[in-house]
């Protein structure tokens, strides 16, 4: 039934699945008119908020491309590839892959986000390889797809912004609602709950809509492989310079001076984010390079991929922009509250959040236009604050299944065209779906 359900979506999307970046823009033409149409704003208005707001993620754009490039380094570094190469060859069928790797996703993404996204990615090639040279028919569109899935459950953990922000002392709603703390948010029993349903229904599901044998699509390409350390001449070994780039140590210095400062981060609170998680990223890459040159050949290859991002972020900066400063995120949030009561809150603020999270993706700019809203709602109606702020959350994350923005890097990391995968995105969708409503209905 699964695999009948997913084949239709899969064939769907094959058929109509356009580029992320068609789907921006489509989305920022629909914003346009919307906000023409639906608020006071005008034309030039309309173009004067999303042109302002154009550039206004350039730092989170820098941030995302840097944690794909330097965990694309490090991912392809000796050290780390022989690990990631033994743990491949340790799946043993096409269910344990899926299954495998979708469940190792969502337990790193409770770590950090960006990890969630990356190591799978990279990941999924190495086992999907090992698989095809062991005569193990594995489908490399479910297997990414399983991988990408898996880190739905990472706003639920360790980077999870909204649940951060609310812990955060004088965070712009502390006046109304004071610090919230993490174990009324991402680390109480109900969170962790939905979690843990997650982490075993999803790998089951996942695992199932394998299609049948003739129409696995299996990894072609040879997996990533550390390239070769860059050697010269013989007549040009002995100059300095040439010496100094082709050395260990002096990576190894660098390496050394970024660990120093990571250790000095985290001795004295400092949490991990995207930048303190750019340079662990660094300091490792750093330490497990050959040299300086063999490093640079790396972050040479990795940058290859990370193209898409440079148009794409901004796209959705001007579009976040547009719907903030028109009032019409507003309107979608208030239109779904205003038929709440106390115990429909939540419920309403998650199908809110869903719907927003396809025009704003982004879960600390979400909660800056939806955040005021639910709470002062929650604080009329007598519900409870922080169980609106985790439907802020988990309605965000469920609808990142099929938001095309985070599925840029991986489908970059994997080959992948995003109509390859959104068939199994879609069912991934469906099983969220219950989950976090049962959670919200009878929790």
């Amino acid at each position: 039934m699964l695999r009948t359900i997913s084949g239709f979506f899969v064939r769907v999307a094959e058929r109509w699945m356009p580029d992320p970046l068609v789907i921006a823009i489509f989305l920022t033409v629909v914003a346009l008119a919307a906000a023409v149409g639906f608020t006071d704003f005008g034309p030039a208005a309309a173009l004067d908020a999303w042109g302002a707001s154009f550039w206004s993620l350039l730092r989170f754009t820098a941030q995302m491309i840097l944690i794909l490039v330097l965990g694309h380094v490090l991912a392809n570094t000796r050290p780390v590839q022989r690990v990631l190469l033994g743990v491949a060859g340790q799946v043993r069928s096409a269910r344990a892959a899926y299954i495998g790797l979708t469940l190792f996703s969502g337990l790193i993404s409770l770590i950090s986000w960006g990890l969630g996204l990356v190591l799978p990615a990279i990941l999924s090639r190495l086992i999907s390889d090992s698989c095809r040279r062991r005569g193990i028919k594995v489908h490399f569109p479910l297997l990414v797809a399983g991988g990408y899935c898996g880190a739905i459950v990472s706003m639920q953990g360790l980077s999870g912004s909204i649940p951060l922000v609310l812990n955060t002392p004088d965070h712009f709603l502390q006046d109304r609602i004071g610090l919230i703390g993490l174990d009324q948010t991402i680390f109480s029993a109900w969170s962790m709950s939905i979690v843990l349903a997650i982490l075993i229904a999803l790998p089951i599901v996942m695992s199932r809509l394998a299609p049948p044998d003739d129409e696995t699509i299996e990894f072609e390409e040879p997996a990533p492989v550390v390239p070769p350390p860059v050697t010269l001449g013989p007549e040009l070994r002995t100059p300095p310079a040439a010496t100094l780039d082709n050395s260990r140590w002096v990576t190894l210095l660098l390496a050394g001076i970024g660990g120093a400062y990571v250790l000095r981060h985290f001795l004295s609170g400092g949490p991990l984010h995207l930048d303190s998680l750019n340079m662990i990223f660094v300091v490792l890459g750093l330490a497990f390079a050959d040299s300086p040159r063999h490093y640079l050949a790396l972050l040479g290859n990795a940058a290859r991929i990370s193209a898409p991002f440079l148009i794409q972020y901004p796209l959705y900066a001007g579009l976040m922009g547009l719907m903030a400063q028109s009032g019409l995120a507003a309107m979608v949030v208030q239109g779904f509250v205003s038929v709440a009561d106390a115990g429909s809150l939540p419920i309403w603020t998650f199908f809110s959040a869903a719907v927003l999270n396809i025009f704003i993706p982004s879960a600390g700019g979400q909660w800056a236009v939806q955040g005021p809203i639910v709470v002062d709602a929650a604080l009329q109606l007598g519900a409870d604050v922080p169980r609106v702020a985790m439907a802020v959350t988990i309605g965000e994350v469920w609808t990142n299944a099929v938001q095309p923005l985070y599925v840029v890097p991986v489908l970059a990391i994997a080959g992948l065209h995003i109509r390859d995968i959104m068939g199994y995105l879609v069912i991934s969708l469906l099983t969220l779906g219950p989950i976090y409503l049962a959670a919200l209905m009878f929790f």
